[in-house]
This record gives structure tokens, sequence and C-alpha cells, in this order.
């Protein structure tokens, strides 16, 4: 998760708001690409448990609800992963899910700053569809399938789209093993991962899960926006995150 998203918020404020409230709750909007988010700061400190995460909702509302579940906590003890609750939601289901230590500093960055540890645990609230169907069930709506990235799994490929999604690679990259340098994410939502060398006359297609599972530091920049590129001068190296060059 690229550091821009947190950038305006104020450590301060944060520390205040735990002060006052015992959590702060940090939103963050959707865009044309990825979905709205919040989550919490401060339940560590105040309740010895773990910060809650949720998605894809209008961010007013994901910050009540990590109110709701905080008064929830305060008044049952900790959230259980293994149950289901019926008094989060009106008329449907909510469930927890433990989130795995890869996926952590994605989404926590003013909790990593704040705490000034990698080590946080979290919990994300998740939502079911008009049908009161979890993601993982049988005939969730197709059109939340991507609203609320799954943080208990994945972390090896973070990418919002499908495994098998034809994204653009060279040759080189194919047959010589040269590193991607260049990731570029158009406007139309397509991927291109680019060699220093490219040849775009005989550029391959290939599934995205292939190319992640071979550089697993493509997974640094899953959340580039439509639009925008990012480059970097060897494999290890940070990326530069720009609009895309016309």
């Amino acid at each position: 998760m690229k550091e821009g998203k947190h950038n305006c918020v104020d450590l301060n404020q944060t520390k205040k708001h735990i002060k006052e409230y015992g959590i702060s709750v940090i939103k963050i909007e959707s865009t044309d690409y990825f979905p709205s988010f919040a989550y919490s700061v401060g339940l560590t400190e105040t309740y010895n448990h773990p910060e809650i995460i949720c998605f894809g909702l209008r961010t007013e509302l994901l910050q009540q609800l990590i109110n709701d579940v905080t008064e929830i906590i305060k008044t049952e003890g900790k959230i259980n992963a293994e149950k289901e609750y019926k008094n989060i939601f009106q008329n449907s289901r909510a469930k927890f899910l433990e989130i795995a230590k890869g996926n952590i500093e994605d989404y926590f960055k003013v909790a990593i700053k704040y705490f000034d540890t990698l080590e946080i645990e979290g919990l994300q609230l998740i939502w079911t569809d008009r049908n009161d169907k979890f993601p993982w069930e049988k005939d969730f709506e197709e059109n939340f399938k991507f609203k609320q990235p799954l943080l208990d799994r994945n972390s090896d490929f973070k990418f919002m789209e499908e495994r098998n999604l034809g994204v653009f690679t060279t040759r080189q990259w194919l047959e010589n093993n040269d590193p991607i340098l260049r990731v570029v994410h158009d406007e139309e939502g397509d991927w291109q991962f680019l060699t220093e060398e490219i040849d775009f006359d005989n550029g391959k297609v290939i599934a995205l899960k292939l190319i992640i599972l071979k550089d697993k530091t493509l997974n640094e920049i899953f959340d580039l926006e439509y639009g925008e590129e990012a480059e970097r001068d060897f494999i290890g190296d940070k990326w530069r995150i720009s609009k895309q060059l016309t």
C-alpha cells in the first residue's frame, strides 16, 4: 500500500483520539481502482486487542462499524474469529478473519508508525452481499468480489485482479530472465511488466499469477492506480511511482 494514502494523518491527533476515546479510526477513501477502507489504531494499547479493519463501504459507515465493534470489545471481551456476529449489521451476518502477518504492513501504516513496530495483530471485519453470502460462499455476488480483499490469505498474491488475468511482458523476461524494472497500469486497467530492453513486436501475454510467482517483489506495487507506473533500477530497489508516460 503506497505511503501517500496515509500521509495526511497527524500522529498527535491520533494520540489525542486514543487518549480520549480509546481508539483512533483511520479512513482511506476509495479510488477508481482500489476500495475504501478504515482501520483502528489503539485497540492494542487500550484493550490488549488486535486492531480492526474493514473494506468497501462508505468511510463514514466504516468508522461507525469500527466504533461499534469497539463497544462490543468493551462489553463482551475479545472478538472470536470463529464466531458469526449478528449484532453488527442489520439483517445480515458478520465475521472476522485473522490477518496474515504478510498483509499487515500494506494496510496499517499509521498503526505501525504509532506503535513503532510491524508486530501488530489485526482482525478483518467481513460483511455479506445482498443475499447474506460471505465472499468465500457459493453464489456470492460477483459485483462485490474485489470490494473487500481477504487479508487472512493471499500474502503471496496481493493484486485485486484474478490470478489468471492476462498481462503483457517481454520476451527478454521470459527467455533471458531479465528483471522487471518498470510496471504500467494503464487507464484501461491493463498491466505491463517491462524489462530494460523492450521488444514490443515480440511481447508476450501471460497469466498475472505466473509473473508474481517468479518475482514476489512485484507485490509491492499491487495497488498501483489506473494511469500510474512504477520504476526501479534493480530487484529489491525502492519503486518510484509516477503518472503513466504518454
